[in-house]
């Protein structure tokens, strides 16, 4: 009687291990994104920020706008816009950039939740395979099987245990099927949004663009002003003056880091080789042409806008800024200085291309020629310092060939 009984509970145990099937079903899994929108949202604080920069500055150019007298004001304010439109470009490609990585995160998610749910969905089928092939029955024939009251009882919570699981096994379905929406809706949420960006960033570099066209027209009414040219001059005088105490500052402030940097013995010509030709000389030297001195604070080297500019020599980046104030007449500037004592500097930019406090190697691209500041076409003005005196840079190229030119003649320097 008592093998008899053994035998009944595990005929029992079977038939609910036959019913129960899988017991381990798949969970519903939520892992958080590498990326969050709230970074995202965080970024788009930043262009709302820019926005209203931009709109303050279309405001003050309003103000200037009928005077032919305040072209150079124009200029500016043009120029600052463009800065500030460069920064919401950059502002934008860095969400599409969090958006690859989300919507590449939320596809992956996605995938996992629709694996999920089809494991989970085959599992539900199986049960309710299950259910039809032994309906009720079978729960009252495991309870009949009882020989006591006490197995009567195990018998009772082992077939209640089997519907608590099946109906988990539903909860289950439900739930990751929701996920499977969510995640869904999520990624078809983040490819909207980041398509409005590359919108937003097409229609920025257009403003750029027509920004500069402004600022062109601006160039060609005052650059045969004489009189416009000669206060050019003097401004990036006064602007060269301003700076020295700043360079000094800076690099004290940076001089661990400068240190730390190899300096080259020589330097490196700013631009590529066979950009040669110079249209302003550093004050004190005579122009070849009409044998008159200028009160330059350096070289200018003609180039087309957007042309790369080089490292002269390896350093840190001390300066790098659209000059304000007194240092307006630089533009987008760059200063680099380097170990040996000697400091770089690149000036009227359309852009530049690194950060203050950033190292830098002889030859890496540091910005890009253009016109910003007290400035009338497109060139790259380049100055040295040797212990914070202005020195003129040709006495550092004196093995290179260069020319210049001025009244449409051209002729070599040596």
């Amino acid at each position: 009687m008592k093998h008899a009984k053994i035998f009944r509970r595990l005929i029992g145990l079977a038939l609910a291990g036959a019913l129960l099937l899988p017991l381990a079903g798949p969970g519903v899994v939520t892992e958080s994104s590498a990326v969050t929108q709230a970074e995202i949202d965080a970024l788009k604080g930043d262009a709302n920020a820019l926005a209203s920069q931009k709109k303050d500055l279309q405001n003050q150019l309003k103000a200037v706008q009928a005077d032919k007298n305040e072209a150079m004001a124009r200029k500016e304010l043009l120029e600052r816009q463009i800065n500030v439109i460069q920064e919401e470009i950059d502002n934008i490609s860095r969400q599409i950039a969090m958006y690859d990585q989300l919507i590449a995160e939320k596809e992956e998610e996605l995938a996992l939740a629709q694996a999920e749910e089809e494991a989970q969905f085959a599992l539900f089928c199986r049960r309710m395979r299950a259910m039809e092939e032994q309906g009720e029955i079978s729960y009252w024939s495991i309870l009949f099987s009882s020989s006591d009251f006490s197995e009567l009882l195990d018998n009772y919570m082992m077939i209640e245990e089997i519907i608590e699981y099946d109906n988990q096994v539903i909860d289950d379905l439900v739930a990751l099927q929701e996920k499977t929406a969510a995640d869904k809706a999520e990624l078809e949420q983040a490819q909207t949004e980041q398509e409005k960006a590359k919108a937003q960033q097409v229609a920025a570099r257009n403003e750029v663009k027509a920004q500069e066209a402004e600022v062109d027209k601006i160039i060609d009414q005052i650059k045969d002003q004489e009189d416009e040219l000669k206060a050019m001059e003097a401004e990036l005088t006064k602007a060269a003056n301003a700076l020295d105490a700043q360079i000094k500052a800076k690099e004290r402030e940076y001089a661990a880091q400068i240190v730390n940097v190899p300096s080259e013995s020589g330097f490196l010509w700013p631009l590529a080789a066979n950009l040669n030709t110079l249209s302003s000389l550093y004050g004190g030297r005579k122009d070849p042409i009409n044998g008159r001195s200028s009160n330059h604070t350096g070289i200018d080297i003609p180039a087309a806008r957007g042309t790369p500019i080089y490292a002269a020599k390896s350093g840190v980046v001390t300066t790098s800024v659209y000059g304000s104030g007194s240092y307006w007449s630089y533009g987008n500037f760059v200063l680099i200085s380097h170990k040996d004592g000697t400091s770089t500097l690149y000036a009227h930019m359309s852009s530049r291309n690194v950060k203050e406090g950033q190292t830098v190697r002889q030859g890496d691209v540091v910005g890009y020629v253009g016109t910003t500041g007290r400035s009338t076409g497109n060139h790259l003005h380049f100055e040295v310092r040797v212990n914070g005196k202005r020195t003129d840079p040709l006495n550092y190229f004196k093995d290179k060939a260069l020319y210049f030119r001025s009244g449409g003649k051209t002729k070599p320097i040596w």
